[in-house]
């Protein structure tokens, strides 16, 4: 290697101040990088946030536990084998229930929650059944 070692040396000393400005230019825009994505991470909490409340609010307002498994299952058993339309009175009977006002107006309460699902219809005032299918094509 001929040459002058100021002239090497100050040339590599330019070489690293230049790498040395690059590094601090790519840092800056990866600090920038990450004050967006916090935003955005911070963002998404709040929004997930509100989700959780929001729908905490609508359960409270509706007043409607999840559906009871068992007690809907029976009540689904029911009006599988029924071959006509049911009120709460013969659902009791059906289940086994006492017919006390009481249990009556609890099933029929269920009846109800079940129809504003569309799970059963109601075809008059407290008599009811299963949906029937609609055909295509044919509009109610």
């Amino acid at each position: 290697m001929s040459g002058d070692p100021q002239q090497t040396l100050g040339a590599l000393l330019a070489g690293l101040e230049v790498r040395e400005r690059q590094i601090a230019v790519e840092a800056e825009a990866a600090q920038e990088q990450t004050l967006q994505l916090t935003a955005l991470l911070d963002g998404l909490a709040q929004a997930a946030e509100h989700i959780a409340i929001t729908r905490k609010t609508l359960l409270e307002l509706t007043d409607e536990a999840p559906l009871a498994p068992a007690a809907y299952q029976q009540i689904m058993a029911v009006f599988a084998e029924a071959d006509a339309p049911l009120r709460a009175r013969n659902v009791c009977e059906s289940m086994d229930l006492n017919l006390a006002p009481n249990n009556i107006n609890n099933v029929r309460i269920k009846l109800k929650r079940l129809t504003r699902r569309g799970i059963l219809a109601e075809t008059e005032p407290g008599l009811f059944t299963r949906p029937r299918p609609q055909s295509p094509g044919i509009q109610p």
